[in-house]
């Protein structure tokens, strides 16, 4: 996510800075772990095994810029309406 970007919607209370979400200083987690270091060794960047969930957040989005797999905003599709009941055989004719 660009820093523009990131700066908006933060702004927007969208997405929370890692630095403010209560769980942020627990240990990194084991899925946070393994991208993180799968974006290091593409990187080829030592990291650190002892981050906490929010420093390998903004790492991992750090690694992401360099190795160009930053997520691609997505385009929003639109929802389709459902209906409450079901359409019967005559009403489709």
């Amino acid at each position: 996510m660009k820093k523009q970007q990131k700066d908006a919607e933060l702004k927007r209370g969208t997405i929370k800075d890692p630095a403010e979400w209560t769980t942020g200083d627990e240990p990194m987690t084991g899925a946070q772990e393994s991208y993180l270091h799968t974006l290091a060794r593409e990187a080829g960047e030592p990291v650190q095994d002892d981050l906490t969930k929010a420093e390998a957040s903004e790492k991992i989005e750090e690694l992401q810029e360099q190795t160009g797999r930053s997520p691609k905003p997505s385009a929003a599709k639109p929802r389709q309406r459902t209906s409450a009941r079901k359409r019967t055989k005559s009403q489709e004719k």
